[in-house]
């Protein structure tokens, strides 16, 4: 068994030790992006750039994440491990830290101050410019070869930064160029300290509104803190993994007297990926914000790996399914419902690269491109990443969230059918959105 690091809370970890998170996210972004330690080729796994079949057929998805499939969580479970090595290169014994999202600091404030300044400071006073928590600067040029099917580009050109709500990071065409920098302009020329208070309170209103009136006056389901805590209450882990088997899980429970629909972890992971990213498309009837024009990188699973709040956020996401595994007692094993909507590979997104489409998705699936730990041929799978402690490490947690959550208290929302907006994966039927960040 490897040696294990403990993961902890970013707002509450010793000052010593986010210095040295933060020390190792800047030296993976400073590698050069052929190295496969380095920040840019380890985001590319995500989305862009593509490859495989899906470098230029729309039918595929090029990125090797999975979503809407029960291959969700230990997917990016082991995602996050191979970063987490990657940063272990440049400070040895480093852990990954998470951004609880249901905490009472963020539920008032949003997201912590050490993702929202271009600089970082250490307690010795050293200071890390840039900031590599608050962004990152693209080395190499990603381009996005299936564009315009059916709605955008999503290029990236060497150089380009990465943004949140409200900016706009659609860059890809010329057109798309002189919108994004009016819209920037504007926002920039309100300061950083503005423009932080927007994004923070996008987040708010996303972890604590029940439902809230987008900039076109829709109702918009939210309500995300409950849903953390609601879907560690599925009762298996097909339909606790993805919005797919979720969705025809409670299709067929649902006329049941005293059913409570269930949620799926990926959706409120879905809605946070929204509220940081921002979201909006013109052909798309409505959008998602209260800022019109709103496309950080976050919301777009093309580009959301880039920027590096995505680890922390999906450290709370796997920490959640962490939770769901004790609650269930299944540190050591669970199943996958045989045949069941979700577990094949063209649910959802498609199949990823090397992924044969009508394939059954299983505990023996490859989470490619992530090896076994001590082997650089055999493929990683689920089973491997079952219990965190066997990939060296685990948490430190208080429990009384989101645990606490899932009491049924009267605010909590949970809607029969998943009305909350998720993003669908680059140019694949994206001009009908209903699955994944």
């Amino acid at each position: 068994m490897a040696k294990v690091v403990t993961r902890k809370n970013i707002r509450t970890m010793p000052a010593n030790e986010r210095d040295d998170l933060v020390r190792a996210f800047a030296g993976i972004q400073k590698l050069d992006p052929k190295d496969p330690n380095s920040f840019f080729m380890i985001a590319g796994y995500h989305g862009e750039p593509f490859r495989g079949a899906g470098w230029g057929n729309p039918q595929w998805w090029g990125g090797y994440c999975n979503h809407g499939n029960v291959l969700f969580p230990t997917w990016h479970r082991a995602y996050l491990h191979r970063l987490e090595k990657a940063l272990q290169s440049i400070v040895p014994g480093v852990a990954l830290a998470y951004w609880d999202e249901t905490e009472e600091e963020s539920l008032r404030q949003g997201i912590p101050e050490w993702f929202l300044t271009p600089e970082y400071t250490c307690q010795n006073n050293e200071v890390i410019k840039p900031n590599p928590l608050y962004s990152y600067k693209f080395q190499a040029n990603i381009t996005d070869h299936l564009s315009p099917i059916p709605d955008a580009n999503y290029s990236k050109a060497a150089g380009y930064e990465t943004v949140r709500y409200p900016f706009s990071g659609l860059v890809g065409t010329k057109k798309d160029r002189a919108k994004t920098e009016v819209h920037n302009k504007t926002l920039r020329e309100l300061g950083v300290a503005k423009t932080n208070e927007m994004l923070n309170g996008n987040i708010v209103t996303w972890l604590n509104e029940v439902e809230f009136d987008n900039d076109e006056g829709e109702p918009i389901k939210a309500n995300v803190r409950y849903k953390y805590g609601a879907c560690l209450n599925a009762p298996n882990y097909t339909v606790f993994s993805n919005t797919t088997s979720a969705q025809q899980w409670n299709d067929d429970e649902g006329g049941k007297e005293g059913y409570v629909p269930i949620i799926p972890l990926e959706s409120p992971h879905n809605s946070m990926h929204l509220a940081v990213g921002g979201f909006q498309l013109e052909k798309i009837d409505a959008d998602f914000n209260q800022y019109t024009g709103a496309n950080g990188d976050m919301g777009e699973n093309d580009t959301a790996a880039f920027d590096p709040i995505f680890f922390f956020h999906h450290c709370f996401v796997d920490l959640v399914f962490y939770e769901w595994q004790k609650k269930h007692n299944a540190l050591e094993s669970f199943d996958i419902i045989q045949g069941y909507p979700g577990t094949n590979s063209v649910d959802s997104q498609g199949p990823t690269p090397g992924v044969a489409g009508g394939t059954w998705l299983t505990l023996d699936s490859a989470l490619d491109p992530f090896k076994k730990p001590g082997s650089d041929t055999d493929p990683m799978t689920s089973r491997d990443v079952i219990n965190p402690e066997n990939l060296g490490y685990n948490y430190q947690y208080n429990y009384s969230t989101p645990n606490d959550l899932n009491a049924g208290k009267p605010a909590l929302f949970v809607p029969k059918h998943e009305e909350t907006p998720v993003l669908a994966v680059s140019n694949i039927n994206r001009a009908a959105i209903g699955a994944p960040s």
